[in-house]
C-alpha cells in the first residue's frame, strides 16, 4: 500500500537535517496541538486511550474469533483490537506456509472425507479448554460448519495439531464446547441425515431413518489430541440440533443441546408448501436435549453402544431406557443454551423470541426424579413441562443470536 500525501512529498524532498528538524517539530507538539490539527475533541482522546496499548505492553485479554469461510481463526487483543494473528486451521494459508509443509499437510489430510480433500472449511464456535470449569488457556477447539470436522490447536505456539471428521454427521453446527476438565469436546449436528450414509434415502423416509446426534470427542490432555477411539455419539431424533454446554458444579456430568426445525419440516415451496424457514417456525417451542453424558459414557464403556461406521453411537432406545435422555420445551428457534458460572442455570435465548428463557438444573433434575412428564415425543423421548423446568423469562426483545458467559 501507497500513501502519497502534500505532507509526504515535502518529506521526500527533506534530506539530512531537513528530515530531523521536522521529526523535532512533531515531536515537539503539546496535545492541545494535535487535537487542534487533527480536530479531535476530548471525548475522542478518551475513546483512543480506552484502547491504545503502548509498544511493547500486552493487552488484557486475548480472543479467538472464527474466520467463517476462510477457514481460519483470528485472535486479536483486547481493548487494543490489533489483530495478532491469523491461525491457519481448515484451509492452507500461503503466506504463512500452513499446508505446505510435511506437519500441517499432515494435520489437513486428517480432515479428508471419504478420501478427499476438503481444503476449505467454515470455521464458527471456538471454545477454550477448562480446569474445573474455567479457562485454562491450553487448548482451543474450533468445529468446521460446512463440513462435519473439529480441530485441535495447541496455544503453546498457536498452530493447528489435529483433525478429525465426524463419522456419522454430514453437517454440524453446534460445536465446539468442552466439558468441565475437557475430558470431552461436544459436537452436535445440524441438519438429519442417515447416520451410516451407505444408502440414498429419501425425504419421504425423513421421520424414520434420518437422524441428528450429539458427538462427545473423547480428548487426551497429555498428548494434546482427541481419542478418536474413546470417543462417542448420542443418536437424537431429526430436530436440527443446534448449540450446547456442558453443566458445571451441581450440573456436572450433564449437557445441554438446544434445537431447531422440531417440525421435522422438509420443505417443498416448489409444491406449493410453505417455504423451509416457515414450516421450521411453525411451533412455538422446540426441544433442548438434557443429555447424562457421564451415564452415557459409563454405558459406552459396558458395550451397550452400536458401532456405526466404526463409531459407538448409542441409540435413543437404550439412552431412553437407561435414563440419559430427556428434553424440555424451548421457545422457537433458539440459537445457544448456556450453563451460567455457578452451574445452577441454563441460559436459552433465540431469534425469533422476545425473551431469555432461565431453567434451573435443580427442576430438571426434580422432574426426572419424580418421574413428572407432560408426555413424550414421537421417538418416546420423555418431556418434562416447560413450567417444570423454568425458574423465569427475562424481557429482553426480538432477535439475540448468541449469549455467552
Amino acid at each position: 500500500m501507497k500513501l502519497f500525501t502534500k505532507q509526504t512529498a515535502t518529506l521526500a524532498l527533506a534530506a539530512g537535517m531537513g528530515f530531523a528538524a521536522v521529526s523535532s517539530a512533531w515531536s515537539a507538539e503539546s496535545l492541545q496541538d494535535v487535537m487542534k490539527r487533527r480536530g479531535l475533541s476530548q471525548q475522542d482522546l478518551l475513546a483512543a486511550s480506552k484502547t491504545y496499548v503502548p509498544t511493547g505492553k500486552r493487552d488484557d485479554f486475548i480472543a479467538f474469533s472464527s474466520g467463517g469461510q476462510s477457514g481460519q481463526i483470528i485472535v486479536y487483543g483486547i481493548p487494543s483490537m490489533r489483530i495478532l494473528k491469523y491461525i491457519g486451521v481448515f484451509t492452507p494459508e500461503p503466506w504463512q506456509g500452513y499446508g505446505f509443509d510435511e506437519s500441517s499437510k499432515k494435520v489437513l489430510a486428517g480432515g479428508k472425507i471419504d478420501g478427499k480433500d476438503i481444503t476449505w472449511g467454515d470455521t464458527h464456535h471456538p471454545a477454550i479448554s477448562e480446569t474445573n470449569g474455567k479457562y485454562d488457556g491450553q487448548f482451543l477447539f474450533i468445529n468446521d460448519k460446512a463440513n462435519p470436522r473439529l480441530a485441535v490447536i495447541d496455544l503453546r505456539d498457536f498452530e493447528t495439531k489435529q483433525i478429525v471428521v465426524n463419522p456419522i454427521f454430514k453437517s454440524e453446527h453446534g460445536g465446539a464446547f468442552v466439558t468441565p476438565n475437557t475430558d470431552y469436546i461436544i459436537e452436535a449436528a445440524q441438519y438429519a441425515s442417515p447416520l451410516a450414509n451407505k444408502k440414498f434415502v429419501p425425504l419421504e423416509r425423513f421421520n424414520e431413518e434420518y437422524r441428528g446426534g450429539v458427538t462427545y470427542w473423547k480428548f487426551d490432555r497429555k498428548e494434546g489430541r482427541i481419542d478418536v477411539k474413546k470417543s462417542f455419539s448420542l443418536e437424537l431424533p431429526p430436530y436440527s440440533q443446534d448449540l450446547s454446554d456442558a453443566g458445571k458444579g451441581p450440573s456436572d456430568g450433564w449437557s445441554f443441546t438446544n434445537s431447531f426445525c422440531s417440525e421435522r419440516y422438509v420443505g417443498g415451496i416448489e409444491k406449493g408448501r410453505p417455504p423451509y424457514e416457515a414450516g421450521c417456525s411453525a411451533k412455538d417451542t422446540d426441544y433442548m436435549h438434557v443429555i447424562n453424558w457421564k451415564k452415557a459414557a459409563e454405558l459406552v464403556a459396558a458395550g451397550k453402544a452400536k458401532k456405526i461406521n466404526g463409531h459407538d453411537v448409542l441409540m435413543m432406545e437404550t439412552s431412553i431406557k437407561e435414563g440419559v435422555l430427556f428434553l424440555v420445551p424451548e421457545p422457537k428457534s433458539p440459537h445457544g443454551v448456556d450453563v451460567t458460572p455457578s452451574g445452577k442455570f441454563a441460559i436459552v435465548a433465540g431469534k425469533l423470541e422476545t425473551h431469555v428463557s432461565v431453567y434451573s438444573f435443580a427442576k430438571i433434575q426434580a422432574a426426572i426424579k419424580a418421574g413428572k412428564f407432560e408426555g413424550k415425543d414421537p421417538y418416546g423421548i420423555p418431556v418434562i413441562a416447560i413450567q417444570d423446568a423454568l425458574e423465569r423469562q427475562v424481557q429482553l426483545g426480538l432477535g439475540p443470536l448468541h449469549t455467552q458467559y
